[in-house]
């Protein structure tokens, strides 16, 4: 084969490889960012449903199956809610039998195939726990918001986001207290979420965008009679608290944040997301930067959002070591370097965003003396 012959066969060929990293990185990171809302995270296995009595279910024996605490158990049609492990229930060496709270919506069977999901409550503040609320809409950037708006006395209000594999459905799990506490609670969608616009590129940002939604929440609650306002996030819900705490102009306005598992690694919490949609080894670097090139992430402006130099409000950080998604080490480290700012409640045993699941008790009242001087 002649020289040239060879040189353009070598440029078709590593044409032809670059081609094919591109698509690759780009299938890599739309199983990363394109997980539709509410559907469970895949970083456990499902478990098989084996057998049924009275307040009781059998499940698959594994670790997220031992897990300590209160979950929601969905599928395709059915969304229930488990309770803890019950230790003298006769089980067998692959199962485990868990209390069966309820059954909130369709049917368990036997072979049922579900996840765990920290979201407790299926519907709306009315239909799932009988508080009254009012529909709102939110003007935002591109375009209205649906809301629920939960009144109460007080004039500092609380703002709840969700994060990966939820809805703000997730925030009905601690609706309750704060309806104790007299806090008026506004529980927005935010770009992506049913009802609400989509992102211009179709992908999730990881809170990088996103916030600009909750920066409009902010000037909703403002301008319907909030003094103050709480954010609480979830998941990339708390590194959007995080970006309005530090980057939006009505910061000052902002009394303190709730943080719970907040990603502050985004290129960790893609690679954990790209993985566990079985993505290939080889392929995780491709689809970070893939994720980057398409929508724009960078890891300066979340580095200046946890920079504890412009962090100014009281902050309570819910989070724990066994967080397979969002890592704990970036967490632990931000807590340590603003002692007299930052509050750590560590979790232990408790995935991705479920603090409140693994201890509903403890969490509500590490919530009720952080938040009580902020009211």
């Amino acid at each position: 084969m002649r020289p040239a012959t060879k040189t353009a066969a070598a440029v078709t060929t590593l044409l032809g490889v670059g081609a094919a990293a591109v698509v690759a990185g780009r299938i890599a990171s739309d199983a990363a960012l394109k997980a539709a809302p509410g559907s469970p995270l895949p970083s456990d296995p499902p478990l098989t449903v084996h057998a049924l009595a009275p307040g009781r279910v059998t499940l698959t024996r594994s670790l997220a199956a031992l897990r300590p605490g209160t979950y929601g158990l969905t599928g395709d049609g059915v969304h229930a809610v488990v309770g803890p492990v019950l230790d003298d229930a006769p089980h067998t060496a692959d199962t485990v039998v868990r209390r069966l709270e309820r059954v909130t919506h369709g049917a368990l069977t036997p072979g049922d195939r579900l996840r765990l999901t920290p979201q407790t409550h299926r519907g709306t503040p009315d239909t799932a726990l009988g508080i009254q609320h009012r529909d709102v809409e939110i003007p935002a950037e591109l375009g209205p918001l649906p809301a629920w708006l939960v009144p109460g006395e007080r004039s500092t209000w609380v703002i709840a986001v969700h994060g990966l594999g939820t809805t703000r459905e997730h925030a009905l799990n601690i609706l309750e207290f704060l309806r104790g506490q007299r806090l008026p609670v506004l529980v927005p969608a935010y770009r992506g979420d049913e009802g609400a616009p989509r992102s211009p590129d179709g992908l999730g940002h990881l809170g990088d965008s996103e916030w600009r939604d909750l920066d409009a929440a902010i000037r909703h609650a403002l301008r319907s009679g909030a003094r103050r306002v709480i954010l609480h996030g979830w998941s990339t819900g708390a590194t959007m608290a995080l970006h309005a705490a530090t980057r939006s102009a009505l910061r000052e306005r902002i009394a303190g944040i709730v943080l719970d598992s907040p990603v502050l690694d985004w290129e960790f919490t893609l690679r954990a997301l790209a993985s566990a949609h079985r993505t290939p080894g080889p392929l995780l670097p491709l689809a970070v930067r893939a994720a980057q090139g398409r929508t724009g992430i960078h890891g300066d402006r979340l580095r200046e959002a946890v920079d504890p130099g412009a962090l100014r409000v009281p902050t309570l950080l819910f989070h724990g070591p066994d967080d397979t998604l969002a890592p704990w080490g970036p967490s632990r480290e931000l807590a340590d370097r603003r002692p007299e700012l930052i509050t750590l409640h560590p979790v232990p045993g408790a995935p991705h965003a479920s603090m409140w699941n693994a201890d509903p008790a403890g969490y509500e009242e590490t919530l009720r003396r952080f938040l009580t001087p902020l009211m």
